[in-house]
């Protein structure tokens, strides 16, 4: 006997395709074919009871009557018997569980069962080897030909933006794809962009239907009815989570459950088909299907409340601590201590600190959006704040300024000098990175005169120190740089001294002193970081320095001090200046005779620059390599 079990999310049509199967391979089963609708989620009827399927079975067989005995096991033993040798295909549809499926499978070897059902039935695959197949949503391409299918190609062409707003908004349900393929259908007048516009504003509306079967809302009312009151808490709470998916630790704190009663909540809900879990354990909603759950379980404000502070101070602790690791010399910022049954996930080093990042960055950016929106301005500029070096480290520009924005207007709204002047010059640190100088010196000079108004000469500092990045004549960034290093002498800050003297060296460079002010100002800071062991530091002085050997025609040690930062910006998984320094590595590699090195160099620049969307970059590395190309042309040539 083969059992293959049927699973997926409300709406994923199962019943289609196990029916879609049977009929295009019926000629595999000479003895026939039975078909139940085990009614396991039906909106108007309880589980059928399988002694009544048993019963339907033997009628179809046609066993009489008479023959057919009372008791109910007498007549699942009859049921086996009579197919035990037969070649059959069994469809049992819309079972609610295993024990609903068990007294239905038939004796021997020689029949096929296909199960469907909205839960997983681990009973089924454990206890009977049922060879398990989960139906997931579509992907766009197969949604396309959905539609496609049912209203044809050339109304599809017609209208091609708006069937991929569709294709979006169904998100790969066919249950939701078919409801907006019949009514476009049964109204040919209507435009698909219309429906589209009305799938926006209020898809559950759009989708629902009189007909049950014919409702997405419907559909997955079966599978919430089915769901014990924490499940159903549970399910409520997950829609509210910010961001597309949920880790295990996040879920916890979120649901404010232990770590194992949270696994053993997501795992039903995953059953139910409510949920989805992936290879990396993280749990997903659907986009309908989470519209669903904020209204058909309400939860009370407190609740609510509740569990927002608690996923949001998970969050914010643990991206604290994960910002730490990145940088243990930044300057320190104060967290609210975690509220009860929250409880922040605990990284061990760098490379852990960045994945964890990586896993939870949409989550993270949806965090500090709840939080502006819920008026906690606090976790809001703060969340900021945590992911400030990972989005440098990954050259996420544009996701640093959108960040440092919100960060901006939530510390405004706070009677914390200190906050407003670090996100003003943060955000002014964000407009430089993406070359945008006017909102750059508008940020930095608001972050200057608050900074002065509070007569902190730390913070003057900073913003000058920053205002110096801003100015490419590299004059006027040789002023702030100097004026942040007079500042931060005698502050008992050796790390932001450093970074002031590198400034020094690195803009006096530019303007072509190499050997006096800018080696020595470099070499000062390098000794300053490598006592305190700050290893980024480390990595931009040794890079300053390079340049200098390089512009100074000491191309070996330039390629030295260069090979040392990258290798240090590989430890600290900083792919941005990783990226910059291979492009300027390339030179002495070129002044040196060594082009086959350059060009390797000059590819790696690239390549990381186009991933970064760094186009400008990437496209002069481009023309760099088009120059060796051509040098290497024409020695080839004479």
């Amino acid at each position: 006997m083969v059992i293959s079990a049927i699973a997926g999310a409300g709406g994923v049509g199962k019943s289609w395709l196990a029916l879609h199967w049977a009929h295009r391979n019926a000629d595999q089963f000479p003895d026939g074919q039975l078909f139940v609708d085990l009614r396991g989620f039906s909106p108007d009827s309880d589980p059928m009871d399988p002694a009544v399927a048993v019963r339907g079975f033997l009628d179809a067989l046609g066993v009489e009557p008479g023959r057919i005995p009372a008791a109910p096991h007498a007549q699942a033993a009859l049921f086996r018997s009579l197919v035990a040798d037969k070649r059959m295909l069994l469809v049992l549809d819309n079972a609610a569980d295993t024990a609903q499926i068990t007294p239905l499978l038939p004796g021997g070897d020689r029949c096929t069962v296909v199960v469907t059902s909205r839960n997983r039935l681990p009973g089924l695959i454990t206890g009977h080897g049922a060879h398990h197949l989960f139906v997931d949503t579509l992907t766009d391409s197969e949604a396309r030909a959905l539609l496609a299918a049912r209203l044809g190609t050339a109304r599809i062409d017609a209208e091609a933006a708006a069937v991929d707003e569709l294709v979006r908004l169904c998100g790969g349900f066919p249950l939701a794809l078919s409801i907006i393929a019949g009514r476009a259908h049964t109204h040919p007048q209507l435009l698909l962009a219309g429906l589209a516009d009305e799938l926006r504003d209020d898809a559950l509306g759009v989708l629902d239907d009189t007909d049950p079967a014919a409702s997405l809302p419907a559909v997955l009312s079966l599978s919430h009815r089915a769901l014990s009151d924490e499940e159903a808490k549970v399910f409520g709470l997950l829609a509210i989570a910010p961001g597309p998916d949920i880790g295990l630790s996040a879920a916890g704190s979120l649901i404010g459950l232990s770590r194992s009663r949270t696994r053993g909540v997501l795992r039903r809900l995953e059953q139910a088909s409510l949920i989805s879990e992936d290879a990396a354990g993280r749990y997903r909603m659907h986009d309908l299907t989470r519209r669903y759950a904020t209204t058909a379980h309400e939860l009370v404000d407190a609740t609510r409340t509740a569990a927002l502070s608690r996923v949001l101070t998970f969050y914010t602790h643990t991206a604290h601590a994960a910002a730490y690791l990145l940088d243990s010399h930044r300057d320190p910022i104060d967290l609210v201590p975690p509220v009860p049954a929250c409880h922040p996930q605990v990284l061990s080093d760098i490379p852990a600190a960045m994945d964890w990042f990586e896993a939870e960055h949409r989550n993270l950016l949806a965090a500090q959006r709840t939080a502006a929106a819920h008026a906690l301005h606090r976790t809001s500029w703060q969340l900021a704040w945590t992911l400030n070096d990972f989005h440098y480290r990954r050259g996420h520009r544009h996701d640093q300024l959108a960040v440092w924005r919100i960060a901006v207007d939530s510390a405004d709204r706070l009677p914390d000098p200190g906050a407003q002047i670090l996100t003003h010059r943060l955000l002014g640190r964000a407009h430089v990175m993406l070359g945008h100088h006017q909102e750059a010196i508008d940020a930095l000079n608001q972050a200057l005169a608050l900074s002065e108004q509070q007569n902190d000469r730390a913070l003057q500092a900073q913003a000058h120190y920053t205002l110096a990045s801003i100015w490419p004549d590299g004059r006027r960034a040789l002023e702030h740089a100097r004026r942040a290093l007079d500042l931060y002498r005698g502050l008992d800050q050796p790390i932001a001294e450093a970074n002031a003297l590198n400034a020094v060296g690195w803009y006096a460079a530019l303007l072509g002193d190499h050997d006096d002010t800018a080696r020595e100002h470099c070499q000062a800071a390098l000794a300053l970081f490598q006592y305190h062991r700050d290893v980024a530091g480390q990595a931009q002085t040794l890079d300053s320095l390079g340049y200098i050997d390089h512009h100074s025609g000491r191309h070996h040690d330039a390629v030295q001090h260069y090979g040392q930062a990258i290798s240090l910006y590989h430890d600290l998984d900083n792919s941005y200046e990783t990226a910059d320094t291979l492009d300027r590595l390339g030179h002495p590699h070129v002044a040196l005779g060594d082009h086959d090195r350059a060009r390797e160099v000059w590819r790696e620049a690239r390549d990381l620059y186009r991933q970064q969307g760094r186009d400008q970059e990437a496209e002069q590395v481009e023309r760099q390599l088009d120059r060796l190309r051509s040098d290497r042309s024409h020695v080839d040539g004479s």
